[in-house]
């Protein structure tokens, strides 16, 4: 029997109740393992091979392996079980509430959607009794949402042909490529001193305000006014600042930390070249200007490659459930297909709807999750057949 609406609300509604924020994140966040074991419980009956991979301590990756009769190929149904932060509703976040259509808690939609849908796929590939001749292999991994810790440690696994990231999107988008990205912090430098002694002290929040009123013309300028086909505008702003110690201290230092995107083709050194010639243009207006560039963490965007088969059979999938082609689509974030696609492995990115992610009434698309299941399962008949 296909996949129905009650067994999505049943499942997800049980993975919202587990906390499983990254510590990457917050540190006081439980991490992987929780949901891990209750997967690995939820899956025990289906006869599938059930392996709990620590990726760090305390933040494994659950793996489920049905088996088929031998000599076919693996495909592997990808998500990400740790979610952000819930500040913002702690209430609320870890209770499923159920809407209409729409499911709403904590990693709803990103991306317990994508792991139920993997994992009530299994079960029903496991329950119809059918033997395909290839395994399927569904990865709820860690740290997603950090330093994708996850999917480093599957993808060096080996022994994958294909996958299919998960992730929300509308029912009807096929992703093929998305933008790459850089956590990258600027620090400008002063001179502290007492605020009376002006001709000592050098202002680092005001030479950091200089540099950020520039970051905010380049990013009005290139990359709102020439957008990617397909990845949309580039990702590029500010998303922390600090500096200073007193109301009459001139700053010593300022920080601020930044999220710069990268498109197919560009690498994290484009992004840098554009900073420095900010940085010298300000130092010829601001005397005493001193800045430095600290790289946090780089990822290169992604491309599907070697996916021609897996395309074909997908977009069947999709016509056949939907009643409509696939559009064909890029993305402005980042996902773990940049890391599968990175190591060899032809790989698509599919989803259900949601919204709100990362922020209070985060909710998922129960409809939406059902008719990812149908396709899913369509492909994964025809790939391992």
């Amino acid at each position: 029997m296909p996949v129905n609406p009650r067994q999505v609300t049943d499942l997800l509604g049980a993975l919202i109740k587990i906390d499983s924020v990254s510590p990457s994140l917050v540190p006081s966040g439980p991490g992987e393992a929780k949901f891990a074991s209750f997967g690995g419980d939820w899956l025990a009956d289906t006869g599938a091979e059930i392996e709990i991979v620590e990726t760090d301590p305390g933040r494994p990756n659950l793996l489920a392996r049905l088996r088929g009769t031998g000599g076919g190929p693996t495909l592997c149904l990808v998500a990400h079980s740790d979610t952000v932060g819930f500040d913002g509703w702690p209430e609320e976040a870890l209770v499923p509430r159920v809407d209409g259509d729409k499911i709403y808690g904590l990693g709803s939609s990103d991306d317990k959607a994508g792991c139920a849908a993997a994992m009530l796929v299994l079960r029903s590939l496991a329950e119809h009794g059918e033997r395909l001749r290839g395994d399927l292999l569904v990865a709820c991994v860690a740290d997603e949402e950090g330093g994708s810790l996850g999917s480093e440690c599957l993808a060096n696994r080996g022994g994958i042909d294909a996958a299919i990231v998960l992730m929300p999107f509308r029912n009807d988008e096929l992703v093929v490529e998305h933008q790459g990205f850089g956590w990258v912090d600027i620090i400008t430098h002063g001179v502290a001193a007492h605020c009376g002694e002006l001709e000592i002290g050098v202002d680092a929040i005001m030479h950091l305000a200089e540099v950020l009123t520039r970051l905010h013309q380049l990013d009005r300028s290139t990359f709102e006014a020439h957008p990617s086909l397909l990845n949309g505008r580039t990702v590029f702003h500010a998303g922390t600042i600090s500096g200073g110690t007193s109301y009459s201290t001139y700053p010593g230092s300022a920080k601020l930390g930044l999220r710069v995107g990268t498109q197919p083709g560009e690498h994290l050194s484009d992004r840098l070249a554009e900073i420095d010639a900010i940085f010298a243009e300000v130092a010829r207006t601001e005397p005493g200007f001193s800045a430095d560039v600290v790289i946090r963490l780089t990822r290169e965007p992604f491309v599907a490659q070697g996916h021609e088969v897996l395309q074909e059979m997908v977009g069947k999938a999709m016509s056949q459930v939907l009643g409509k082609q696939p559009k064909i689509a890029g993305m402005n974030g980042w996902t773990d297909a940049a890391v599968l696609q990175g190591a060899g492995i032809p790989t698509l990115l599919l989803g259900s709807p949601g919204g709100n992610y990362h922020v209070p009434n985060e909710w998922a698309s129960i409809s939406g999750v059902v008719k990812l299941c149908q396709i899913l399962e369509n492909v994964a008949r025809q790939y391992l057949a």
